[in-house]
């Protein structure tokens, strides 16, 4: 959440700002959240000045009986002065209710150095590493024909659970847990973050904490217990993120805590996933789908080192693994509503001939733990907000695509890169 504090002293500066994302959205309508701060700054200044007027009745009313003269006049007052204090809350109230929608439906201020655009097609390219594959003698697979014959069966997921789903037995199956594993140990014995398991079912403050919603709630799935539609409102969570970040909701931490860096694998959930009829083929867009989260919690002052600190740890898998990518700053346009500035990693796909996204590293600023309550006491004592941070570590599904793709060999099987042996009892290549 913006400083509601910037939001009063100057609405029209924010919504400048805002402007820098992507167009037309109708982030803040100014005259109308400055009328709405206006009437409550007014009602709050006539509510302090029936409460003096009050409190000077009282004296007399009480001087009054005591002299046994008459107080009718000045308790008539009275009563009228708190007829109209009784409004002015129940008014007061429904325009804080008002005002805080308003603010929980703003994104995130973007960074200084965020590059200008409206779309992907203004993401600047940072670096590349490796070079892709050249293919000496056959064509190239892409996965979902490399991986049919190894356990990777969309005809049965669909079976169980409609499209975007997938089944996965056999080599493929543990293939896909090793990568997990692989890069779960990666970021805990190397990285220095702390290995967690949370819960994929999640309340609505969570989603609310770390902002997919109110934004994406057409979005996620959403739960219920025994069809009861009563129950506290909840949801599958689309990245344990979520779980993470809220780890720390309503906290003052001490200062020495800083930083805090934890990890987890999860299943995440999707239901958006294809939209406009994108990626239909294959395991890029699911419904469900695994991803190692890294999340940073950090002093203001680290945020911005922990950003680059945290791409480089996403790198570092897709290097252990020797799968070419490159890393895009993306444009005011593409950044999450949460991010002030985010990077992106794409790997090489060779059955695509194309770079694809399989990690997202944001730096979140002040806007989560706002929305959180998530502070730390400064040198001076007082709680200051954290600043957080999120990133792929990397995305489980994609990075098996890609392990498949950039190390099939010409009669089907896959070489394992070395990070991965270990995992599969030191073998050297998959083959149905």
């Amino acid at each position: 959440m913006i400083d509601p504090n910037l939001l009063r002293r100057d609405p029209a500066a924010v919504a400048a700002q805002l402007e820098r994302r992507k167009h037309p959205q109708p982030w803040l309508d100014v005259a109308a959240y400055a009328a709405l701060e206006a009437e409550r700054k007014q009602i709050q200044t006539a509510t302090e000045q029936n409460q003096a007027r009050r409190n000077v009745l009282a004296k007399q009313i009480g001087a009054a009986k005591g002299q046994g003269l008459d107080a009718t006049e000045a308790m008539a007052e009275s009563t009228r002065i708190g007829q109209d204090m009784a409004a002015g809350a129940a008014r007061l109230e429904a325009l804080q209710a008002e005002l805080l929608a308003a603010q929980m439906a703003l994104p995130n201020l973007l960074h200084a150095d965020v590059p200008a655009g409206q779309d992907e097609s203004a993401n600047v390219e940072v670096r590349r590493w490796g070079v892709p594959r050249v293919f000496d003698g056959f064509a190239p697979r892409d996965h979902v024909d490399l991986g049919a014959p190894l356990g990777l069966d969309f005809a049965t997921g669909a079976k169980l659970s409609g499209a975007r789903f997938t089944f996965m037995r056999g080599a493929v199956a543990r293939l896909h847990r090793a990568l997990a594993q692989f890069m779960l140990d990666l970021h805990t014995t190397e990285h220095g973050y702390t290995e967690c398991w949370t819960p994929v079912i999640v309340n609505r403050e969570a989603l609310e904490g770390t902002g997919q919603l109110p934004k994406f709630k057409a979005d996620m799935f959403w739960v219920t217990r025994g069809g009861d539609d009563s129950q506290a409102e909840q949801y599958l969570i689309s990245t344990s993120e979520i779980s993470l970040t809220n780890s720390v909701r309503e906290q003052i931490l001490d200062a020495s805590a800083l930083p805090i860096r934890l990890t987890a694998h999860s299943a995440c959930f999707r239901s958006e996933a294809g939209a406009g009829g994108r990626d239909t083929r294959g395991m890029i867009r699911q419904h469900q789908f695994d991803k190692v989260e890294m999340v940073q919690i950090v002093h203001p002052e680290h945020s911005e080192a922990a950003l680059e600190q945290m791409l480089g740890h996403a790198e570092a898998v897709l290097q252990r693994l020797d799968l070419p990518y490159r890393v895009l700053a993306l444009c005011g346009g593409d950044v999450g509503p949460s991010s002030a500035r985010t990077y992106d990693l794409e790997v090489w796909l060779p059955g695509q001939g194309a770079y694809r996204e399989i990690s997202s590293v944001s730096n979140c600023e002040a806007f989560q733990a706002r929305r959180m309550q998530a502070r730390f006491r400064n040198a001076q004592g007082k709680p200051e907000l954290v600043h957080t941070l999120n990133g792929s570590g990397v995305a489980v599904g994609r990075a098996l695509v890609a392990v498949l793709e950039n190390h099939q060999q010409a009669d089907g099987s896959i070489e394992v890169p070395a990070a991965l042996r270990p995992y599969l009892g030191g073998a050297q290549r998959i083959t149905a």
